[in-house]
């Protein structure tokens, strides 16, 4: 787990309730959304999720982000939209919506999914592959509870949607930081992080009621709604 990931604690009783709506479904396969908005902590909680989960039982957890599914630099180019990469039309929703039912239908074969590169700043084609033996898929990105199509048939097909609820001053302490890494300078990662992604999060942080659970971005613990 990584050192500034949210507690083991509380990334424990996570991963409790998570096994115990395994055993409730009768399926072979579940799937959990995490959703919120930048740099509100999702990735983080994904994949402390999946290290937990997968520490006393070896590869039952697969992680899967959103984030593969962003369009190429080209196509934002040719569609005069790449000044706001991240918003939720610069996402192939319908793309995202196929892989989710994939994985809950086709649990007899490797179903692969695409990861992001920030390095290149891309998607990368079939990088993360969801093995049969994966029981529990938690799939994560900031539109999962959105309602318009087709993102709000996402839900249908997830066991349980959680909310990662974060505060805007700490959010804009990572956003900050992860944008400058990303080759910004500092002027421009935080006109990133407050312009582009501060308008992302209006429309996500609607989609917060539509959550089963609201967690912490920070302690991983439940919140009021």
């Amino acid at each position: 787990m990584r050192a500034d990931g949210p507690p083991v604690a509380a990334v424990g009783a996570l991963a409790d309730r998570v096994l115990a709506t395994l055993r409730r479904s009768g399926r072979h396969r579940i799937v959990i959304g995490i959703t919120g908005s930048p740099g509100a902590g999702k990735s983080t909680l994904a994949h402390a999720l999946a290290d937990v989960l997968n520490r006393d039982r070896p590869g039952i957890a697969a992680n899967v982000p959103m984030d593969g599914f962003h369009l190429a630099n080209g196509t934002l180019d040719r569609l005069g939209i790449h000044d706001r990469k991240g918003a939720i039309d610069t996402f192939d929703g319908w793309g995202f919506l196929s892989l989710v039912r994939r994985i809950v239908a086709e649990t007899d074969h490797v179903v692969y999914a695409p990861s992001f590169d920030r390095t290149v700043d891309e998607g990368v084609t079939g990088a993360i592959p969801v093995e049969p033996g994966a029981r529990i898929v938690i799939v994560e990105g900031n539109y999962l509870l959105a309602d318009t199509e087709p993102w709000n048939l996402v839900k249908d097909s997830l066991d349980e949607a959680w909310f990662c609820a974060t505060d805007d001053d700490e959010r804009l302490a990572r956003l900050v930081p992860r944008h400058v890494e990303g080759g910004r300078s500092h002027e421009a990662a935080h006109a990133w992080a407050v312009g582009v992604d501060g308008a992302n999060a209006i429309v996500i942080e609607a989609s917060r009621p539509r959550a089963d659970l609201i967690l912490s971005g920070v302690t991983a613990e439940p919140v009021e709604a």
